[in-house]
């Protein structure tokens, strides 16, 4: 699986609405409102404690190094609020090894489509790249709300599977996108 090249230090992926940069130490009550939002953090089992909301960015920022992507700091342009993180992070999914685009946001901005407009951003970021043929969304089968934001990005499921968090076994479906249906899709919106 090939490997992203460096982060520049002066990233960022910039969308109409939002902005997306390296979660930096700094993020860490930012982030927390929703890593330790138990409603938010239903799919995890629960909230994070404000240690693992800081360890969190830690083997994000060691993710930077070792893959050259990560969950990143998702901004509002707006207003300049961190509302959540969004970003390509190098998953398992049983046997296989995939890159997967990952969303959490606070309650607050919930409903306005800006974890999906993050998530596609760095889909189309991740697809920008040669050797990154697919890009996929592991979701708790019970996470309604990421489930709509995967399929906004034009993934379907491709299967069940399980995965074991917190001593718990949670089924989830592994919805994914390849470059060509990603391309086709743009290539229909481009043209109505």
């Amino acid at each position: 699986m090939p490997r992203f090249p460096p982060l520049p230090p002066d990233f960022r992926l910039r969308t109409p609405r939002v902005v997306l940069r390296p979660l930096e130490e700094g993020d860490a009550d930012a982030l927390h409102a929703v890593l330790g939002d138990p409603v938010a953090m239903t799919a995890y089992e629960g909230a994070f404690t404000p240690a693992e909301t800081r360890e969190w960015i830690r083997r994000q920022r060691e993710r930077y190094l070792r893959d050259g992507a990560g969950l990143w700091a998702l901004i509002s342009r707006e207003t300049g609020e961190v509302l959540g993180d969004a970003g390509i992070t190098r998953q398992r999914i049983e046997d296989d090894e995939v890159w997967e685009v990952g969303y959490h946001l606070v309650r607050s901005a919930w409903g306005r489509g800006l974890a999906a407009e993050g998530a596609a951003r760095a889909v189309d970021w991740a697809f920008g790249h040669d050797g990154v043929e697919s890009v996929h969304a592991k979701v708790r089968d019970t996470n309604l709300r990421s489930m709509n934001v995967a399929i906004r990005l034009g993934m379907t499921v491709r299967r069940r599977f399980e995965v074991v968090y917190r001593g718990v076994r949670m089924p989830h479906l592994d919805f994914a996108v390849s470059r060509a249906e990603r391309s086709a899709a743009q290539g229909r919106h481009r043209t109505h």
